[in-house]
């Protein structure tokens, strides 16, 4: 799928491309973004429920703010699952590929469960063999299909036989697919734990707990809806994604993003093209 917007020297081009077969289990479609001519400034990365990997193509990723550890810089890097937002500086200019793992991916491809990261931010060499290679070998590509091709080859080689345990993947389904719409005891009833049992498993494999993370997937979901270039009344995004009105969404929003969605609509100017790519997979789900 590709995506390509240019007004006037601002170029915003976009691909996005399954995983090769063995890896779909563990890794979301992969996302690669070039954004040029834009004026300098900030953009906010928001709390997602994924564990995420970024990779840089040319100069580093600058994060000129995070709740943990400051201002920093990336060639590449590994972040687990947080509840705040971190801030990115850019001189109008980014190009790179995102990934996001599911559940089963951390322990799979890094043979680790995402809580080993916690909410902090890594360089990808700490958890990925092969990092420094995929690094070199996708900073040379000459495309997308084959800068997508490396990142196939490096994952299927770290690819391991470690497994989370089912009754954690199907909580996480529920809570997180879900939208973060059904209550954490419903899901403990359903898959015959105790609430407490529950909760102490889930945040021992993913670092955060069942309602944290449904509140994240919620917000997350909250957050796609609102990057589309045409958004519906706040009244109406709020419905859908669960809350149970307008003021319980900003307040949500206010604590996970540092801004009510008016807000970060108005001030977010850096647009990137995983924007068109949000629409389109609402439109397809």
């Amino acid at each position: 799928m590709t995506a390509a917007v240019s007004e006037g020297a601002r170029v915003s081009e976009g691909e996005r491309r399954m995983p090769a077969e063995r890896l779909r289990p563990f890794v979301a479609p992969y996302d690669g973004y070039r954004l040029a001519g834009f004026e300098p400034g900030h953009h906010v990365g928001m709390p997602s429920p994924y564990l995420t990997v970024i990779l840089a193509i040319g100069p580093k990723l600058e994060i000129s703010q995070s709740p943990r550890q400051g201002a920093c810089a990336f060639e590449s890097l590994a972040s687990g699952i947080s509840a705040e937002p971190v801030t990115i500086a850019h001189d109008g200019n980014q190009h790179g590929i995102q990934l996001s793992f599911t559940p089963a991916g951390p322990r799979a491809l890094f043979g680790i469960p995402t809580s080993a990261l916690g909410d902090w931010m890594v360089d990808l060499p700490e958890v990925l063999p092969g990092a420094d290679e995929l690094l070199d070998r996708v900073g040379t590509a000459s495309s997308w299909d084959q800068r997508f091709d490396v990142v196939d080859d490096i994952l299927s080689r770290a690819l391991t036989e470690q497994q989370v345990e089912p009754t954690l993947t199907e909580a996480w389904r529920r809570l997180v697919e879900g939208g973060g719409a059904v209550r954490v005891g419903e899901v403990a009833s359903d898959i015959g734990w105790s609430r407490r049992h529950l909760i102490n498993r889930f945040a021992a494999e993913f670092g955060v707990t069942p309602k944290d993370s449904a509140r994240i997937a919620r917000f997350h979901r909250s957050h796609r809806i609102l990057r589309r270039p045409v958004v519906p009344r706040l009244s109406e995004v709020a419905a859908e994604c669960g809350y149970y009105d307008q003021a319980h969404m900003a307040r949500d929003w206010r604590d996970l993003a540092g801004a009510s969605p008016s807000q970060w609509r108005r001030d977010e100017k850096f647009a990137f093209i995983q924007d068109a790519f949000a629409f389109i997979q609402d439109a397809e789900e």
